[in-house]
């Protein structure tokens, strides 16, 4: 009798066992990507000039902020974001994700003293929380291959002053305008390639003993041959360098496959292509372009990362490993379609145009068997999909800024080795995040006192939370910069100037198939007096939402104002005068995109569907 109670505890223990082992086997693995943090450490110390920065008297701290006016007039903040960073990696805890990918422009300019910071952060949450940094460069990080002298003009100084601090006595001297005397540091000299690797190779960029394998483009061994100490081998600059043309000059590419556990692959581009000036093989940073084009460039001048690509989707397919592709730039349009009108109403050189992806690169990532690609760069939500006529095709997943509206970070999920769930998710609220508003209080003032033209808003100040402040930035810098520097003259003139009531007015002279229009109200449930609530200015500036955000700007926006903007839209794109008739496909297509809020990957279709739909 004993025996048969004693047999059966032991067949309850070890399917309880079992059952609490499929539960753990159940949790899906997560991993955040967090791309374009842009860390600028407020609170940093300068190694070899005893200025300090400005001394909070909120916080008692000292701090090395930038002017409020220049990050108004920035497609980014500079100094808010250190605050976001670490509210991001605070909620990744609590959610227990186990990886966090960086893909690129992880600091402001690569300058040591902000990639010291980044290092500090970094390490502090790996040592305390056990969470996993997998890196890969950007085109701020860094700025040109090699060290290069740098510094900015417009950091806070005392009473509200701009303070410029560099990096040596001729960018000073350059930029001697201010009152304040120009503070000298190596600390804001701009790391090359060397700089980036020696302070951030513990972060995917060297394999240590634990991991399960590592390569780059240019080591030689197989995965079947990888030994630890072999691999460390190729870790060095020497052995991680390909030839650029046309000046044939040795440059890095910090690129690499790492397996930090069995069967899950993390395959980290470095599509950073600094093409030279001239035929000089030569260090000298400022004989190389800036990064920012992305991939446009690496089909020209970095064509074997596509074969080493290719090779790796083969592999991870023959030895069943989960494969996760991502670098900092995209891969596939990210104007929902519109990329065209957008040239032909601002022209090919606004709206960041340079840096949308050619159909050659989606095909060439088809064909090089990606099936998903999270990039950043464009500081903006989307999801673009591309697609080839035999079927194939690839999902570019766009990472928002944590710098920027909307202040977001992608949490994937992975449900098996065929799902991939992707989900968004917004920084609402960062403590800490109006610390600085006192000293920003000092700056008004200054600019104020001394008739300075175009002054930021205050009422920025009001704000009560950091989604609100991002959404402040972003009508900021529409006024300051987008609207002076992209919109046509006339286009303005008829926009800003008219409620949305005029505007339909206008549509009507312009020969608007105001039938349709009228109908579409009927549909919409709409009244005329709706359309008098707003002007065309609130319009742009929620153009800008939709644009930044895709479906989170629109439900920011709301659905009744929707509904006014898109009926509008359509009525618009009937006019004769060309301009309206471009915005308003514009708008309409920015208002159509793939889902890129919560959604699913299906890896065997490349089928996304979404999870939870706001439209």
């Amino acid at each position: 009798m004993d025996k048969i109670v004693s047999v059966v505890f032991m067949l309850f223990f070890l399917i309880s066992c079992n059952k609490d082992l499929k539960i753990k086997e159940a949790k899906p693995l997560k991993i955040a990507f967090l791309s374009d943090v842009h860390l600028h450490d407020i609170y940093g110390t300068l190694t070899d000039n005893p200025y300090k920065g400005l001394l909070n008297s909120k916080t008692g701290k000292y701090t090395l902020a930038r002017t409020m006016q220049s990050q108004l007039e920035s497609t980014r903040l500079f100094n808010e974001n250190y605050f976001a960073f670490k509210a991001a990696l605070n909620d990744l805890v609590e959610r227990e994700v186990k990886y966090v990918v960086l893909p690129g422009d992880f600091s402001d300019d690569g300058q040591r003293l902000n990639i010291r910071g980044l290092k500090t952060i970094l390490n502090e949450y790996t040592l305390k929380y056990g969470l996993k940094f997998i890196l890969t460069t950007g085109n701020h990080d860094p700025v040109r291959p090699f060290l290069q002298e740098g510094g900015k003009v417009d950091f806070l100084g005392p009473g509200g002053q701009t303070q410029a601090i560099f990096s040596n006595k001729e960018l000073c001297a350059k930029n001697d305008s201010n009152d304040l005397s120009c503070i000298i540091t190596k600390d804001m000299a701009k790391l090359g390639y060397e700089g980036i690797l020696t302070e951030l190779k513990t972060f995917g960029f060297q394999p240590n003993d634990k991991t399960v394998y590592w390569e780059t483009p240019f080591t030689k061994y197989t995965y079947e041959t990888y030994r630890y100490k072999e691999a460390l081998d190729y870790t060095s600059l020497e052995k991680r360098t390909y030839k650029i043309q046309p000046s044939e000059a040795e440059i890095p590419d910090l690129s690499y496959l790492i397996e930090p556990e069995n069967n899950l692959w993390f395959l980290a581009i470095d599509a950073n292509v600094y093409i030279p000036r001239g035929k000089e093989i030569t260090v000298n940073p400022n004989s190389y372009r800036s990064a920012n084009v992305g991939y446009n460039n690496v089909l020209t001048h970095k064509k074997y990362l596509l074969e080493w690509i290719k090779s790796i989707t083969k592999r991870a397919k023959t030895l069943g490993k989960t494969l996760i592709v991502f670098s900092h730039y995209p891969v596939v349009d990210f104007n929902d379609g519109a990329t065209n009108e957008i040239k032909l109403l601002f022209g090919k050189d606004k709206m960041q145009m340079h840096r949308a992806p050619s159909n050659d690169v989606t095909k060439a990532f088809i064909n090089a068997g990606v099936k998903v690609h999270f990039g950043g760069h464009m500081h903006i939500n989307d999801t673009g999909v591309g697609k080839l006529k035999n079927g194939e095709s690839i999902i570019n997943v766009q990472i928002p800024s944590l710098a920027a509206y909307i202040p977001a970070y992608k949490l994937l999920k992975i449900q098996s080795h065929n799902v991939f769930e992707v989900e968004t998710v917004v920084l609402n609220s960062v403590s800490d995040f109006s610390s600085l508003f006192p000293l920003y209080r000092q700056e008004y003032k200054y600019l104020l006192d001394n008739n300075k033209e175009n002054i930021w808003n205050l009422n920025i100040l009001n704000t009560s939370s950091y989604k609100e402040f991002t959404e402040w930035h972003l009508k900021e810098v529409v006024r300051l910069r987008f609207l002076k520097q992209d919109w046509p003259e006339e286009l303005k003139r008829l926009l800003l100037n008219a409620t949305g009531k005029k505007l339909i007015e206008i549509s009507t002279k312009e020969h608007g198939d105001t039938k349709g229009f009228y109908k579409d109200l009927l549909d919409q449930n709409l009244q005329i007096q709706d359309f008098e609530t707003w002007n065309g200015l609130d319009m742009v500036y929620d153009f800008y939402k939709i644009k930044n955000a895709d479906i989170l700007g629109i439900k920011d926006i709301g659905k009744h104002r929707m509904k006014q903007y898109l009926a509008l839209s359509k009525l618009l794109q009937s006019t004769s005068l060309e301009e309206l008739r471009l915005f308003g496909t514009i708008f309409i297509k920015f208002s159509s995109g793939k889902p890129a809020d919560h959604f699913q990957i299906d890896m065997t279709s490349n089928r996304l569907t979404t999870i939870n739909d706001l439209r």
